[in-house]
């Protein structure tokens, strides 16, 4: 593939645009969903997980979120 050098951002082509219900935005999309899972995958626990109530579940789930974001930030330095 060759690589491009642009003066400016003027002088790069527009990125493609893809409209509603074209096949070619939903296989973008799911490339681009394959791609979010392999460069930052989400991992939980083995086994299943029982809850008193919705919220305690809810929090739960709230702990996972901000145990995954807390390893962006470590990642990141």
């Amino acid at each position: 593939m060759p690589v491009y050098k642009f003066r400016t951002v003027e002088d790069m082509p527009d990125p493609p645009w893809r409209t509603p219900g074209d096949p070619e935005l939903y296989r973008a999309l799911a490339s681009l969903a394959v791609t979010s899972r392999k460069l930052h995958p989400r991992l939980f626990p083995a086994g299943v997980s029982k809850h008193r109530s919705i919220e305690e579940m809810n929090a739960q789930r709230d702990r996972w979120d901000a145990e995954h974001a807390a390893g962006d930030n470590q990642r990141r330095g």
